[in-house]
């Protein structure tokens, strides 16, 4: 596919084209580059929501008339939360400050910050930079702007900072293949859901982490992954496939320095907040219990097709959902132990981006929630795990145009927008695509002759003390096991 594409410029390598010898243009150079202009196409596309008119009273306000958010699928969480999370007042403090939500209704309900510590904190230093902009405005030495677009100006900075660091990471953590890179840098998903919300950030956290462990640094690789469950939950999951392959090779040693110390970064990061203001701490785990059914979630497409609500009903004020929490976790956790199976009886030991990405795609496709920007967890792990250049772009594509149904979906039908049906469909072709790279993935485990990274050799460039280990504990015996290099797996008992 790249040689094809490279034909406008030149075409394919010939015989005696000259590799590696530019004196600045590298493969991660290259790759930063691209990543740096699909991160400018991804703020365009949200520049629509942050554009302004002058009310009635001839004041600048925020132009999302007519639903242009939906309109324009220029929708981002970013500029609703700057009030919403009362980011906008300059005494506020996450976790600290409190509001009343439905007051004066039944449904009347305490309030706080509803994100992790860390995104919390990330939001709260974007809005007192923007207020700090807004000083320096009043005092006629910056340009005027709405304050909620210059803090949504500065998130998008960062946040793109944050996927760049991605995108140095999987290129280091996969010597032998740096162009892969290219296709984290270039994904369409990138360019619809970079400033969607803030997952860039725990996206670059959990890939550093893990070039932490193939760089055998337990200890950094718990520091920053404890970093990344601080942003968001996920990078959690990572730990479990690296449990399972550390107690296949007898490394349960360097497992638990990684997991005591994310434990411990974790909790230094939330102690604080946790002990001087518990309820807004709170806040976070409260609602992932409270909250039904997302739309685009298997739930939903499953009471919507078959009319059933058993999954979470009519529910009153504070009450969870026991049904669909239990069927959740009883689901994930299925999916845990099946992949727990395959990470102890393959033939060979599985590559840790391999059962990273399966564990995390199982918790997304079991998960009562998907929100959209979430795919962006599945890119650098997909590229790592499975670097097929033609399936991953059909698979992001895919992803990414989920997000034009859905914007017409929350425009309403009222308003020319698509029927719920329309969009679900969608949401089940998505899954599908997510399941079938599960299936390639799995494949891949069991014929290792398949799996283009083992191909010339390599074991697993992102196992760490992993890499070309001997396995000490397998759930049954197979035969050998022979890879295209020509050397039998030492691994193979």
């Amino acid at each position: 596919m790249a040689a094809g594409l490279s034909r406008p410029v030149g075409g394919p390598l010939g015989e005696h084209a000259a590799i590696g010898r530019h004196w600045f243009w590298s493969p991660l150079r290259v790759g930063l580059l691209l990543a740096v202009l699909a991160l400018t196409l991804s703020w365009f596309g949200k520049a629509g929501c942050i554009q302004q008119f002058t009310n009635a009273q001839g004041e600048p306000e925020l132009d999302w008339r007519s639903g242009r958010p939906y309109v324009a699928m220029c929708y981002s969480d970013v500029v609703p939360l700057f009030s919403a999370e009362r980011l906008d007042k300059p005494e506020t403090f996450p976790y600290e400050t409190k509001w009343v939500e439905n007051e004066g209704t039944p449904q009347a309900q305490d309030r706080y910050m509803e994100y992790p510590v860390l995104s919390g904190l990330f939001q709260w230093v974007n809005a007192k930079l923007a207020h700090a902009w807004d000083d320096g405005a009043e005092a006629g030495l910056l340009p005027r702007a709405l304050p909620v677009a210059v803090y949504f100006n500065f998130t998008a900075l960062f946040l793109a900072l944050a996927w760049l660091v991605t995108v140095w990471s999987v290129a280091r953590a996969s010597p032998r293949r740096p162009w892969d890179a290219a296709l984290v840098a270039v994904s369409p998903l990138v360019i619809v859901h970079a400033f969607t919300n803030f997952d860039t950030i725990a996206a670059a956290l959990a890939t550093t982490g893990l070039l932490a462990w193939a760089r055998r640094k337990p200890v950094l690789a718990g520091l920053l992954l404890g970093l990344g469950v601080a942003a968001k939950l996920y990078p959690l999951f990572l730990l479990g496939p690296l449990l399972i392959l550390c107690l296949r090779a007898g490394k349960l040693r360097q497992w638990t320095v990684t997991a005591t110390t994310t434990a411990g970064t974790w909790a230094l990061v939330n102690l604080p907040i946790a002990l001087n203001y518990p309820e807004g701490w709170r806040e976070f785990f409260r609602l992932n219990s409270e909250r039904g059914k997302d739309p685009d979630s298997l739930y939903n497409v499953v009471s919507y097709f078959t009319g059933w609500s058993g999954f979470d009903g009519e529910l009153a004020p504070g009450e969870s959902p026991v049904v669909l929490n239990t069927v959740t976790a009883v689901l994930f956790l299925v999916c845990c132990a099946g992949i727990a199976y395959v990470g102890l009886s393959a033939p060979v030991r599985p590559r840790l981006a391999q059962l990273c990405f399966l564990v995390v795609a199982a918790f997304l496709l079991t998960n009562k929630v998907w929100s959209p920007q979430y795919s962006l967890w599945l890119v650098p792990l997909a590229v790592l795990a499975l670097p097929r250049w033609r399936v991953l772009l059909a698979w992001m594509t895919v992803d990414a145009l989920v997000w034009v149904p859905r914007m017409f979906y929350y425009l309403g039908v009222d308003n020319r927008g698509l029927p719920e049906g329309w969009f679900l469909g969608t949401v089940v072709v998505r899954d599908l695509a997510v399941i079938g790279l599960c299936v390639l993935i799995l494949r891949e485990i069991h014929r290792p002759a398949d799996d283009l990274v083992r191909r010339h050799g390599d074991d697993d460039p992102l196992g760490g003390v992993l890499d070309r280990a001997r396995d000490a504990v397998v759930l049954r015996r197979r035969a050998p096991v022979l890879i295209d290099s020509g050397v039998r797996d030492p691994d193979v008992r």
